[in-house]
C-alpha cells in the first residue's frame, strides 16, 4: 500500500516526538512541519518546514488530507484546540496515531486525533476521546473513559473505571484511584495521588494527596 502523505502542525518538542512516531509507521509519508514561528525551508530533525498557516491551502490543493496536531497544549489547552479547529476548517482530518511500542487492547477504542506515544497502554473496554494524548509510559487500565483533548503526562497511571472529562491534564507520575471522576478542565499535578472525585476546573497540586487530609488537632 502506498504510504499516506501527512504533515505535523507545530515543530516544538511535542511535534518532534510525533515526527519520530510517524517515521516508525509504514502507513504514513511525513511531508514536513507546518509551523508559524520558523522560516519555510528550515529543517527540524531533518524534516522540512513547509511554511506557516498560509501553507495549508496549498497542501490541500496537492491532495493532502491528513495532519497531526503537534501542539501539546500543556497549560494552554486552548492553543491545541485552536490548531484542531484550524486544520478542520482547512479540510484536513487528524487520524489517531499509535507508536509501535504502545499497547492498545482489542476491546479499547480511540477517537480521531488521539496520540499514543511509546510504552503507553490502553486497557480493555477503555475509550480515549478526540485529540487526547498519552505520553510515554502513561497507563490507562480497564473501563476508563477519557474525554476530548485530555493530556496524560509521562508515567501517569489510571486505575480501572476512571473517568476524565474534557480537557483534563494529568501530570507526570500522578496516580488516579479506582472509579474516580475528574471534572472538565481540572488539573492534576506531578506525582499527585487522587483518591476521590475532583470537581470541574479543580486543581490537585503536585506531590499532594486528594482529598486533602484534615490537619490533626493540636
Amino acid at each position: 500500500m502506498t504510504p499516506i502523505p501527512i504533515f505535523i502542525y507545530g515543530a516544538g518538542g511535542h511535534g518532534k516526538t510525533l515526527a519520530d512516531l510517524l517515521r516508525a509507521l509504514p502507513d504514513y509519508d511525513l511531508l514536513g512541519f507546518v509551523d508559524d514561528t520558523r522560516p519555510p525551508g528550515a529543517q527540524v530533525m531533518g524534516v522540512p518546514i513547509l511554511g506557516g498557516a498560509e501553507a495549508l491551502p496549498g497542501l490541500r490543493a496537492r491532495g493532502v488530507t491528513r495532519a497531526v496536531n503537534g501542539v501539546g497544549g500543556i497549560g494552554h489547552v486552548e492553543l491545541r484546540l485552536l490548531i484542531f479547529d484550524r486544520l478542520a476548517e482547512a479540510g484536513f482530518t487528524c487520524p489517531a496515531v499509535v507508536h509501535p511500542r504502545a499497547v492498545v487492547d482489542s476491546s479499547a477504542w480511540l477517537d480521531e486525533g488521539v496520540q499514543l506515544l511509546a510504552l503507553s497502554y490502553v486497557g480493555d473496554e477503555s475509550h480515549v476521546g478526540f485529540g487526547s494524548v498519552l505520553n510515554a509510559g502513561a497507563i490507562v487500565t480497564h473501563d476508563c473513559t477519557l474525554g476530548r483533548v485530555v493530556n496524560l503526562s509521562p508515567g501517569a497511571a489510571l486505575a480501572g473505571g476512571v473517568t476524565l472529562a474534557d480537557y483534563v491534564q494529568v501530570g507526570m507520575n500522578a496516580t488516579i484511584n479506582l472509579n474516580v471522576t475528574i471534572g472538565t478542565r481540572a488539573r492534576v499535578g506531578n506525582s499527585a495521588t487522587v483518591k476521590a472525585d475532583v470537581p470541574p476546573e479543580g486543581v490537585v497540586y503536585a506531590g499532594t494527596i486528594w482529598p486533602p487530609r484534615p490537619r490533626p488537632e493540636v
